[in-house]
C-alpha cells in the first residue's frame, strides 16, 4: 500500500491520526491482565497475550474512525519471541480490520542486512521454491543516518510491493539537536537528510504527488516542521510528539500542505491509556480510546482542513 492508499483513508475519515500500539503490560486493563496471567502465569507469554488482546480491543473500537496504526517493535521485542509473535498477529489483525500498518522498527544498516530487514518487514523471503511473507507491514520507519546504502534496499522492496517508508529526518526527542541541528556545509544536518530522502524518492510520486520515501518530523519543533514542509513538497510526513511529548494541534498544522494532505500525526499513550483517567479501572478502555481519538481528530480539525 503506497501513500496514495493512506491519503485515501485519511480523506475518507477526515482524520490524519495514527495510533501507536506501543503497549507495556501495565497499560493493559487489570482484568484483562489477570485473565492472561491466570491462564499463562506471570510469564512473557502471559504478557504477550495480554498485549495482543488489548491491541485487538483497541483496533475493534477505532477501525471506523482512525486510518492507521503504528506498532513499535521494541515493546514486543522486550518480550522475546513471544512478543514478536504477538506483533505478527497484531499486524495481521490490523490488516483484517482495514488499517494502514506502519511498523515502527527504525532499522538502520547497509547492504545485505538492510535487504534482509526490508524482506522481513515489507517484502518476501524465499523458502525453497516458494516466497513467503513474514510481517507484511504496509510501511516502515528506518534510520537513514548511515546514508543511502541503508535506505535503497527498502526503496527497491517498496517499488516491487507497492509499499512505502519513513526515514528519520528531524525527530521529536529533546537531544535530537545534538546531531541533527549541526551545520554541514551550507545546511544543517536534518535538512541534508530531508533533501536526501526527497531525492531518493524521485520518480515514485503517486496520485497525490508524494514519493514513496516519507520523513519522520517531530511536532515538538514546529518551526523546523514548517521549513521542511516548504522544502520537501513531495515528501509525506509522519509526525510524532503530539500530546504527551508537548506537541499541539497548532504545531502539527505545519506538516500539511494547502489541501490538508501529506502528513499523519501519531498518538500512543494518549489513546491507549485514556482509560486510566476515567476512574473505571479499565472496564471502558475501548470507549475511552475512541473518545480520545475523536478528541484528537477534532483538535487537529481546528487547524487543518482535509479536502
Amino acid at each position: 500500500m503506497s501513500f496514495d492508499v493512506l491519503q485515501d483513508k485519511i480523506r475518507a475519515m477526515k482524520n490524519p491520526t495514527v495510533v501507536g500500539l506501543d503497549p507495556k503490560p501495565e497499560y493493559v486493563p487489570p482484568q484483562m491482565r489477570k485473565e492472561c496471567y491466570d491462564q499463562y502465569g506471570e510469564t512473557l507469554e502471559g504478557a504477550a497475550e495480554a498485549i495482543y488482546r488489548f491491541n485487538c480491543g483497541l483496533m475493534d473500537a477505532l477501525c471506523d474512525i482512525v486510518p492507521a496504526v503504528k506498532p513499535q517493535a521494541a515493546y514486543y521485542e522486550r518480550l522475546g519471541w513471544r512478543g514478536m509473535e504477538a506483533l505478527e498477529r497484531t499486524i495481521r489483525y490490523a490488516r483484517e480490520k482495514g488499517f494502514f500498518v506502519i511498523a515502527d522498527i527504525k532499522r538502520g544498516d547497509i547492504g545485505s542486512t538492510a535487504q534482509a530487514y526490508s524482506d522481513g518487514w515489507l517484502g518476501k523471503t524465499k523458502v525453497g521454491s516458494a516466497e513467503r511473507t513474514a510481517f507484511d507491514a504496509d510501511c516502515v520507519t528506518i534510520n537513514g543516518y548511515m546514508g543511502s546504502d541503508a535506505i535503497q534496499p527498502f526503496i527497491e522492496t517498496c517499488k516491487a510491493e507497492d509499499k512505502c517508508l519513513f526515514v528519520l529526518v528531524k525527530t521529536s526527542n529533546p537531544s535530537s539537536g545534538e546531531l541533527q541541528d549541526m551545520v554541514a556545509g551550507d545546511r544543517v544536518v536534518y535538512k541534508v537528510m530531508g533533501d536526501l530522502t526527497e531525492r531518493l524518492g524521485r520518480g515514485t510520486a503517486g496520485r497525490y504527488g508524494f514519493h514513496l520515501t516519507g520523513a519522520v518530523v517531530g511536532a515538538t519543533y514546529p518551526s523546523d516542521l514548517r521549513e521542511l514542509r516548504r522544502r520537501l513538497e513531495h515528501t509525506f510526513f509522519l509526525v510524532p510528539g503530539y500530546g504527551a511529548q508537548g506537541g499541539t494541534a497548532e504545531d502539527v498544522q505545519y506538516a500539511f500542505n494547502k489541501y490538508g494532505h501529506g502528513a499523519i500525526v501519531n498518538s500512543s499513550r494518549g489513546i491507549m491509556c485514556a482509560w486510566q483517567k476515567t476512574g473505571r479501572v479499565g472496564s471502558d478502555y475501548q470507549q475511552a480510546a475512541r473518545d480520545a481519538a475523536v478528541a484528537m481528530r477534532d483538535d487537529i480539525k481546528q487547524f487543518v482542513t482535509i479536502v
